[in-house]
């Protein structure tokens, strides 16, 4: 069993005793802490806060104890039930609510769950916020509501529309080109939430023929819910059979985007932000964000028109933060989330798709031919494992010194820029490992710079 406390929420495996996973007592523990925070910090009057879950088997029983305690707490509960994380993200600021908690354990398999925690504007909590609900819980300082001051509950069913009905009022999600265009779609909801929305997406975008795998939400995912290649074998070989245009495929809560090629070939999660970039970039001039460990693509499409790429930590608030400090377009993150601030603040599957099938509408080529317009690059992924009495920091500060002739950004971990490729390092907050992600314009190269930090790290770690 395993609860995992961190400011980006509270995860954790199902079952087991109290403090040993994400059950009840530890639930109604960070629900508390979390409802005493947005007490303290939310400018907005409403006292609502807005409950969604993806469609994992243990997110009834999750939802029932967290919406109990912020009833219990004085809060009045919006549940919008089955809803993507963005779905829900939208739900905060469309209801006016102070704050939201996404039901959710994102990509991990079916015996975890998580509860996701947002501000009034519908964006993760940051750091500092992150923190204090975890002092606060820790501490159990928070109060109860006495009887006469219980929260009220309603159920709401209609934000998937109004999701919806937002993307598409969205200037540069072009309908009509996309119904012109007649696409063939193909999708893999892995039995979650994506299972709902995304094939009423696809139709109100004009999409008749569209092949579905695994979209019952019953939360039984039919293979590991990371979009990752290695998971999706069933989808590649339906679109090596010819039927469609092209494939969605996304996590089990709707903020990741993966593409499949029309002749089953992948289309590379790295890149499913630098598309949508490019088409956004072409009719809104503007800067763009990623993070540390996302592809250079994304910085050379940006110059391609004269703007300015910048780089953010890892994690999708520090992303977010930088978006918003340096007036970004677009942004997101290499693990196929794109956030585009005219919709809102968060990575969104929806307002990918829409973006990427206009895109797709306006060139008028095959979905393999688009993929071929961007520089090629691959990011090979590794890691270090050293003993606990280790210093990593220490270690990645010597490596800072080798490399201190390339150019160097250290805001989250150690990056090393060279000429024609980098290698990212970063500690883990939860393991004595460094982990090192390298890309160059081939896998070979991209190994063998990764391999050549990683022997000056093991070397670093024998001194």
């Amino acid at each position: 069993m395993t609860l995992i406390k961190s400011i980006s929420g509270i995860r954790g495996t199902i079952g087991g005793g109290a403090g040993e996973g994400l059950n009840p007592l530890d639930i109604v523990k960070f629900t508390s802490a979390y409802a005493t925070l947005i007490r303290k910090t939310c400018k907005s009057t409403s006292n609502k806060i807005v409950v969604g879950r993806d469609a994992r088997i243990s997110g009834e029983m999750v939802k029932n104890v967290v919406v109990g305690t912020l009833m219990g707490m004085g809060w009045d509960v919006v549940d919008i039930d089955f809803a993507s994380t963005p779905t829900t993200e939208l739900a905060v600021t469309m209801e006016g609510a102070c704050g939201g908690i996404i039901l959710t354990a994102s990509h991990n398999p079916k015996q975890w769950n998580a509860l996701k925690l947002l501000n009034e504007h519908g964006e993760f909590l940051n750091a500092a916020e992150g923190n204090e609900v975890l002092r606060i819980a820790e501490a159990e300082d928070f109060d109860y509501a006495d009887v006469d001051h219980l929260g009220s509950y309603r159920k709401d069913l209609t934000y998937n529309q109004k999701h919806i009905d937002s993307v598409l009022a969205l200037d540069l999600v072009d309908v009509e080109a996309i119904k012109k265009a007649d696409f063939r779609v193909a999708i893999d909801c892995v039995n979650s939430v994506g299972g709902i929305i995304l094939p009423e997406l696809l139709e109100r975008l004009g999409v008749k023929h569209v092949e579905k795998l695994y979209c019952e939400p019953t939360g039984h995912f039919a293979h590991n819910p990371e979009p990752l290649e290695k998971n999706l074998g069933d989808i590649m070989n339906l679109m090596k059979g010819g039927k469609a245009d092209v494939a969605f495929v996304v996590d089990p809560d709707v903020d990741r985007l993966a593409m499949i090629c029309e002749d089953g070939v992948m289309y590379g999660e790295e890149y499913t932000l630098v598309t949508v970039a490019d088409y956004v970039l072409k009719h809104t001039p503007g800067n763009t964000v990623s993070n540390l460990s996302s592809t250079r693509a994304l910085r050379d499409v940006t110059r391609k028109y004269g703007m300015e790429y910048n780089a953010s930590a890892v994690g999708e608030v520090n992303v977010v933060t930088k978006m918003k400090a340096t007036n970004a377009v677009i942004g997101g993150e290499g693990n196929g989330g794109v956030i585009y601030p005219a919709s809102h603040y968060g990575r969104d599957a929806l307002v990918g798709i829409a973006l990427f099938l206009s895109h797709l509408a306006h060139e008028g080529k095959k979905v393999s031919e688009l993929r071929a317009t961007y520089p090629p690059y691959f990011i090979a992924k590794n890691r270090v494992d050293l003993t606990p009495e280790i210093d990593v920091d220490a270690i990645l500060a010597k490596v800072k010194e080798i490399y201190r002739n390339e150019e160097i950004n250290d805001i989250d971990g150690v990056k090393i820029d060279f000429a024609d490729k980098w290698v990212h390092l970063r500690k883990s907050n939860t393991e004595p490992i460094i982990r090192v992600y390298s890309e160059a314009s081939t896998m070979e190269a991209a190994e063998e710079i990764g391999q050549k930090i990683m022997d000056v790290i093991n070397e670093l770690a024998k001194k």
